[in-house]
């Protein structure tokens, strides 16, 4: 709708985003090193059966994105679930959902710039890894803060190589095993499903502990909805894009983890390569293990790319209600949410720090971590979603025909599924053991922040009743009334007799009161042309007018002029020079 009105959150912005940008991010957003890294290691964990862990997530990232689709539409704005959380949930629940989703974009970039490094190291194996995380932050954030234009041209055509590729690958592998092609000394096809101590080799205890990984592998699916705000005809285009990243998820990631399982046996994948590059490199064909490692490197700076735009937005529409630092509602003249973004930058170099430091160990913590807001974010969206159902249901608001299928039923099953996989994470490996006994002390700290926050409203509040405008997020001391004089109060002193009169001041309903004037301005030194330009001096039998302030009569004139316009200033000396102004 073009005549809708744009949310506080919104304005600021300018909607440089077109359909074919808009369709390729949401595409290109859920293609990341979840899929193109993580899922090695998985492999190596889980065998086989890692194909069902993605097959059951890909069913909750399939109810996550139509919930959002159902939000979107009810109201599209770049603040995206937290602002559904605020009207839906409650103002403490958009506070906690923002932070939880900027910790999942900050630990996702530190992933991400491990991963580069990672991919890097393949041809540059001398060369330190956090050098080149580091080069990677400094061309995604040049790219952030230049301008949203450059941001959806560049994501497109990432989203492009990304998505050619994970063609390319499935095209192959889908020729490899209907030939059942010679691969590496062994045949592709649909045995190597079972051929290796069956397709749960190592138990259903591994696939189940693997849903953390598979679902931080399917983040990033809501970056659509953070687009909202800047994007061209939102209420026709997000459908489209929405319903493209549900079918995607089917083929893409679903897809391609059951033909890695045929095409090569899963005994020979590893989380130091990605497993698309084993592939390639072990079919003989010169440079495509060189070629598919360079797509690799471009998908995780894509993925780097999307966090820092959308913390940007989601810290800006914080800001503005005073839940983030102020820094971070500033927004350059490129349109661009810079404050946000150099904040979640801030994170990222804490990162490179934190991977020179452990090592290839902090792609695991970082992810786990990234984890718990993923689980936060698609809790979050179909909560809401529920919400905005039982409102329309009672009247209080129009339910949007794009809908979440089996409402409620299916929302209930996807909220069961985040809480195992959080429980599970109690129960895994050491990285995910780190990042569930991290959740309570993230917990108290957003828990404090918003005991600051309401604190800090609650007084601006009680500045605003008392007459003095508060601002949102920042305590005010209460206002000072102003001292009137009147009957029965002291009277300002007199002007001693012999001296020229002062300027008028009101004492009371109806008789001024004459003051003595300010002491004479000093003839030199600091502030003494400030004095001199305003001390001006009433043509007798005219009215006079405090400076500044207009006419004894409340008329106004110009500046140092009585009623009739004349101005006779006082003869004053310069410094060195004899000749009086």
């Amino acid at each position: 709708m073009k005549n809708e009105p744009v949310a506080a959150t919104d304005r600021g912005y300018a909607p440089a985003l077109g359909n074919r940008q808009v369709q390729m991010i949401a595409i290109g957003g859920a293609i990341g090193v979840g899929l193109f890294l993580g899922s090695g290691g998985r492999f190596q964990q889980a065998g086989p059966g890692l194909v069902l862990a993605y097959a059951i997530a890909g069913f909750a990232a399939f109810c996550v994105m139509r919930a959002l689709g159902e939000l979107v539409l009810h109201r599209p704005t770049s603040g995206s679930f937290v602002e559904y959380a605020y009207e839906f949930i409650g103002p403490w629940a958009g506070f906690a959902a923002g932070w939880m989703y900027w910790v999942n974009w900050a630990f996702t970039g530190v992933a991400e710039l491990t991963a580069i490094g990672i991919y890097v190291h393949k041809w540059l194996p001398d060369l330190p890894q956090w050098i080149t995380a580091l080069v990677a932050l400094v061309a995604v954030l040049a790219v952030n803060l230049l301008s949203v234009r450059l941001f959806g041209e560049l994501e497109f055509w990432f989203s492009v190589l990304k998505v050619t590729v994970i063609v390319l690958f499935l095209v192959t592998a889908v020729f490899l095993v209907v030939t059942t092609a010679k691969v590496d000394g062994g045949s592709a096809g649909v045995s190597n499903l079972t051929s290796h101590d069956g397709f749960f080799p190592l138990g259903l205890a591994p696939v189940l502990m693997s849903l953390q990984a598979v679902v931080f592998a399917y983040s990033a699916i809501e970056m659509v909805g953070i687009a909202a705000g800047e994007t061209k005809d939102p209420r026709k285009v997000l459908p489209r894009a929405i319903n493209g990243v549900i079918w995607r998820i089917a083929v893409f990631y679903v897809g391609s983890i059951l033909l890695l399982a045929m095409v090569l046996p899963w005994t020979l994948y590893g989380e130091a390569e990605s497993p698309f590059v084993t592939v390639f490199s072990r079919l003989g064909v010169p440079h495509a293990g060189d070629v598919m490692n360079l797509v690799v490197i471009t998908a995780a700076a894509s993925s780097c790319n999307s966090g820092l735009y959308s913390t940007g937005r989601i810290l800006r529409a914080m800001a503005l209600r005073g839940e983030a630092p102020r820094l971070t509602s500033r927004v350059g003249s490129r349109h661009v949410p810079y404050g946000g973004i150099l904040l979640t930058a801030c994170v990222y170099v804490g990162g490179v720090v934190l991977y020179y430091l452990v090592g290839p160990d902090t792609f695991h913590i970082a992810t786990a971590v990234a984890s718990l807001g993923v689980l936060s974010t698609w809790g979050t969206l179909v909560f809401c979603q529920m919400r905005l159902r039982k409102a329309a249901l009672r009247g209080q608001l129009q339910r949007p025909s794009f809908r979440l299928p089996g409402a409620p039923v299916t929302a209930w099953l996807t909220l069961g599924f985040l809480l195992l996989v959080l429980v599970l994470m109690a129960f895994a490996d050491l990285p995910q053991r780190i990042a569930f006994w991290s959740l309570p002390g993230l917990a108290l700290v957003i828990a404090i922040g918003w005991r600051v926050v309401s604190a800090r409203r609650a007084t601006a509040e009680a500045a605003g009743s008392s007459g003095r405008p508060g601002r949102p997020g920042r305590a005010r001391r209460p206002a000072r009334p102003a001292r009137r004089h009147g009957p029965g109060r002291r009277q300002p002193r007199q002007a001693p007799r012999g001296r020229r009169p002062g300027l008028t001041r009101h004492a009371g309903p109806a008789d001024p009161v004459r003051l003595a004037p300010p002491p004479a301005p000093a003839r030199h030194g600091r502030g003494a042309a400030r004095a001199r330009r305003a001390d001006r001096t009433p043509v007798p039998g005219r009215a006079g007018r405090t400076p500044g302030r207009g006419n004894a009569d409340g008329t106004r004139t110009g500046r140092g002029r009585g009623a009739g316009g004349a101005v006779r200033r006082r003869g004053r000396t310069r410094r060195g020079r004899g000749r009086p102004r």
